[in-house]
């Protein structure tokens, strides 16, 4: 399974759909650090998957066969720990698999704690606000469609 998704179905064991009448999340601020093109390569499944935090709160990834899209909520500032707290749903897939083999559920739900390095080039995604069990590091890529 992918590393994200990994997360994402640890958390979605606990995830229930949400009602059709939900409304958007808000929106990050326009200067957030995670906004922008992410690429997480996975050299031991020979593939990567790009990320693009866009600025109306949604996210498109493409991982191998899947693109997919989500809805997301990120703290505007770091924890005392240093972490970004990121809520994410997925409201849209093309039903192909990802890096993993795995194939995104619509409607799920995770948490995840994000923490940058200090040039903004990269950050690791972790389960909880510990560097304990991170995936990444995510990579910043020019402003380029995917």
């Amino acid at each position: 399974m992918r590393p994200l998704t990994g997360l994402l179905i640890v958390s979605a064991a606990l995830a229930a759909p949400l009602a059709a009448a939900a409304a958007p999340p808000p929106s990050p601020s326009a200067s957030h650090p995670l906004l922008g093109i992410w690429v997480l390569s996975i050299p031991q499944l020979g593939c990567s998957e790009t990320y693009h935090f866009r600025g109306d709160g949604t996210t498109l990834v493409k991982s191998a066969g899947e693109i997919s899209e989500s809805e997301f909520t990120v703290a505007e500032k770091p924890s005392a720990k240093g972490f970004y707290k990121l809520e994410d749903r997925v409201v849209k897939d093309n039903g192909k698999q990802d890096c993993s083999g795995e194939v995104m559920q619509i409607g799920t739900r995770a948490t995840n704690y994000l923490r940058f390095h200090p040039s903004g080039a990269r950050f690791v995604m972790c389960r909880e606000e510990s560097m304990e069990a991170c995936i990444g590091p995510f990579e910043r890529m020019p402003a380029q469609g995917i």
